[in-house]
């Protein structure tokens, strides 16, 4: 922690306040940052506020569009969760739209581990989907009865896994650039079809993404085309790649609007993997 305040110029004089990510995530990641903000917030005397990971991803679009002003429509799609939500006010959100069971993120990772990728799978398929047929494969779009804004990739990731499995008991040799551009293809257009609904449906000021597949160039580049022809009158605000991914000015953004409202957490702050983003909304 010294050697991080030292590199920014910045001492314990100079923060306000110590903002920390209690969940949802990796239950030993985020015990280790809980006691290491706790440690600090008690030996400097500074308050300790306790930030939602989701509300830090959506919080990085401060940093990087200072003229963003709620109401506006936030596009969350990360490796564990895919929202559309309408942050109402600074920290207070309406979720409109969830996954129901795999998030985008997480489909990326599983069909790039089946296709011998690995690890981290957004990026390697948005790269192989650049040189390939994204109509090669027509893979399922996923919609949910009376719940327009509702996700679920857990069918297209099985259909992808099938697709594969199914080639090589045959004999038979895809091609993995059709395979990951038509694998993409279906994913964003699910994304970016709903946001547009939603657009459609809420009066909101502008539109902003969240979460590392928000870093995906063929969904940036989708949802660029659909808002200037559906939404022209909706700007679509863009955080730098930085700030798609987990960071810490995120939940540095985000502690601040906290910090802010008067929240603050004990020094019994535990992690809370599996913390629903429900908890939070409309505080």
């Amino acid at each position: 922690i010294e050697e991080a305040l030292a590199r920014a110029r910045v001492t314990l004089r100079d923060i306000t306040a110590v903002a920390v990510t209690y969940g949802p995530g990796l239950v030993g990641a985020l015990l280790v940052g809980v006691g290491a903000a706790k440690a600090l917030s008690y030996a400097s005397g500074k308050p300790l506020v306790g930030v939602h990971h989701i509300e830090g991803h959506i919080s990085a679009n401060y940093i990087a569009n200072p003229e963003l002003e709620p109401p506006f429509l936030c596009l969350v799609a990360s490796g564990g969760h895919s929202h559309l939500v309408i942050v109402r006010d600074y920290g207070k959100f309406d979720i409109i739209g969830r996954t129901r069971d795999d998030a985008a993120g997480e489909a990326f990772d599983k069909v790039a581990r089946a296709i011998g990728l690995g690890y981290p799978g957004g990026p390697k398929i948005d790269k192989l989907s650049r040189e390939g047929n994204p109509g090669a494969i027509d893979f399922p779009r996923a919609a949910i009865d009376g719940a327009p804004y509702d996700f679920s990739f857990s069918g297209l990731k099985s259909a992808f896994i099938n697709t594969v499995h199914n080639a090589d008991q045959r004999g038979e040799k895809l091609d993995k650039y059709d395979l990951a551009a038509s694998f993409q293809q279906s994913v964003i257009d699910v994304l970016a079809e709903k946001t547009m609904r939603a657009l459609d449906d809420y009066p909101v000021k502008q539109l902003i993404l969240a979460g590392g597949v928000a870093a995906n160039h063929g969904l940036r580049t989708r949802l660029d085309h659909d808002m200037k022809e559906f939404h022209p009158d909706v700007p679509m605000l863009q955080a730098p790649l930085k700030l798609c991914g987990d960071n810490a000015a995120m939940i540095g953004a985000a502690g601040y609007v906290n910090h802010k409202h008067g929240d603050r957490a004990g020094l019994d702050l535990n992690a809370v993997p599996g913390l629903m983003f429900d908890r939070i909304q409309n505080k």
